[in-house]
């Protein structure tokens, strides 16, 4: 089979089993808004918190004021189905009419249902209805959404994970998103291929940031790591271009920098897909040099081309590969951004970097509204 049938095989099978987690995620969450789930416990219970409050609020009103209704109310938009929150709502309005008619006419000094409150709690149901509804859009379950939103950001998380090294290298990586955001549409793949030998990393900024390009992020992590170390280092740009031009999304592009290091001569090709370059520190000169391959932005042009260029990591050397969020401002160019960069680097050398990826990005782009990633590789002296 030619090397092209067998990418087009595998990535329908990706495809395939894509649409199979879909629908289980479809038939998992969206049908709890259809009958499949039942949410019959939550709604009982805060059914029955509603007479308890009623009566506390008769019997002590300066302690439980009327307005002591809006806690069911938020806690069943949190909870219930739209068509059960609407049944929690009439129990709200029925209990405020009652405490209306014992407590009587509101007297200065004295707590009693006011206009104000029915304003108050009306304006709770509103918004917890509003909430219901775009979680039934969604198709996740208050319980459930939280959950399943730490297991995508964890997804990513281990799938960005560098492979350890064998002795005389050494490795690290940051990653930052957007804004404090627990998603990124900067994202690493990295594999050990052809035994271990070969280390094989691919550094990908996704267009958008923070959470619009997270859900981008976590397919294109899942597809990437997938294809790296199946296909030779060369046909990896070109299955991953010719895969986002199949998604057709409006902002379907990205840049990737894909590094095939040889981890027992030190001799390494990169190939880029429109990003920045690479840099390289040479020990015996203590300058850095810009290590550039050429190729367009993945997803824009069909059959894109992407040329490797060549180096060599010798002992006490140091590659860093980052994304344009690190070095690019309003306010500066990227050439200012790169040789702040390396001069923040400059400090690391006689600690061999240890722990300098995660310090560069607080020393360079700490308050930055852009995803942030740095992957920096070490050769020990």
């Amino acid at each position: 089979m030619a090397r092209s049938e067998r990418v087009d095989a595998y990535l329908a099978r990706l495809r395939r089993s894509a649409r199979r987690v879909k629908v289980v995620l479809r038939k998992s969450a969206v049908d709890y808004f259809r009958g499949d789930g039942s949410d019959w416990i939550a709604l009982g219970g805060l059914l029955l918190t509603v007479p308890a409050i009623t009566l506390l609020t008769i019997a002590n009103p300066v302690w439980v004021a009327p307005a002591a209704l809006v806690l069911p109310i938020v806690a069943g938009g949190l909870l219930l189905r739209p068509a059960s929150l609407l049944g929690l709502y009439a129990a709200a309005a029925a209990a405020l009419i009652v405490e209306s008619a014992v407590l009587g006419p509101y007297t200065e000094g004295a707590a009693r249902v006011t206009p104000g409150t029915v304003l108050v709690v009306a304006a709770c149901g509103l918004f917890g209805l509003l909430i219901a509804q775009f979680r039934a859009r969604v198709g996740v379950p208050w319980r459930r959404g939280g959950t399943m939103l730490f297991d995508l950001r964890e997804r990513i998380r281990v799938q960005s994970a560098l492979p350890p090294l064998p002795k005389g290298w050494h490795r690290e990586m940051a990653l930052r998103p957007a804004g404090g955001q627990s998603f990124s549409g900067d994202f690493v793949v990295a594999a050990r291929t052809q035994g271990g030998r070969t280390l094989e990393v691919v550094l990908t900024d996704v267009s958008g940031k923070g959470m619009d390009a997270g859900s981008r992020a976590l397919l294109l992590s899942g597809a990437f790591g997938g294809l790296l170390g199946s296909l030779p280092p060369h046909g990896f740009l070109p299955a991953a271009n010719g895969y986002l031009l199949r998604q057709d999304w409006d902002e379907g592009f990205a840049t990737s920098i894909h590094l095939v290091l040889d981890l027992d001569s030190g001799d390494y090709e990169l190939l880029s897909a429109g990003h920045l370059p690479a840099l390289q520190l040479h020990a015996g000169t203590g300058r850095w040099e810009e290590k550039a391959g050429e190729g367009p932005l993945l997803g824009v042009y069909d059959r894109a081309e992407f040329h490797p260029v060549k180096g060599s990591l010798r002992p006490g050397d140091v590659l860093m590969l980052f994304t344009d969020g690190l070095v690019e401002a309003a306010d500066r160019d990227i050439a200012e951004g790169i040789d702040r960069l390396t001069g923040e680097a400059d400090r690391y050398v006689a600690s061999g970097f240890e722990g300098a990826a995660w310090h560069l990005i607080e020393a360079c782009a700490k308050d930055v509204n852009d995803d942030r990633a740095l992957l920096l590789i070490t050769r020990d002296a």
